[in-house]
């Protein structure tokens, strides 16, 4: 009963990593930059608006210096949060993939499944 309970929870968290997409700034529209955690309509208008005026952002700092308001931290927590220039992460900002999340998925399920196998091997309770 714990096994299954285990396998549905890490399949669960497998799954919810899917819906999890990087958004390139440039090419983004406003709804797929309220999409990014941190990112409200008040910011993806001043971001729609700038790359209008301005043009593409060539990278991060073209994007700090151009928005009011995304400075190095920010920026690091949009990167995280799936946000791209040029289809590139902030550099040191960790990026958040379905491969990372699997990876550490993976981990947990064999976490458990060993836990489960030792739990498995234990005498039965009594009854």
């Amino acid at each position: 009963m714990i096994k299954k309970l285990l396998l549905a929870i890490a399949t669960l968290v497998a799954t919810m990593t899917f819906a999890l997409a990087q958004v390139e700034i440039n090419k983004a529209d406003v709804s797929a930059l309220d999409s990014v955690k941190g990112i409200g309509p008040a910011k993806s208008k001043a971001i729609i608006d700038e790359r209008a005026k301005g043009g593409d952002f060539k990278d991060w700092a073209d994007l700090e210096k151009r928005v009011k308001g995304i400075r190095e931290k920010t920026a690091a927590k949009l990167s995280e949060a799936g946000l791209q220039v040029n289809g590139k992460s902030l550099d040191g900002a960790p990026m958040k993939t379905a491969d990372a999340k699997s990876a550490k998925s993976g981990a947990a399920k064999s976490a458990a499944a060993k836990s489960a196998g030792s739990k498995a091997g234990a005498a039965p309770a009594a009854q």
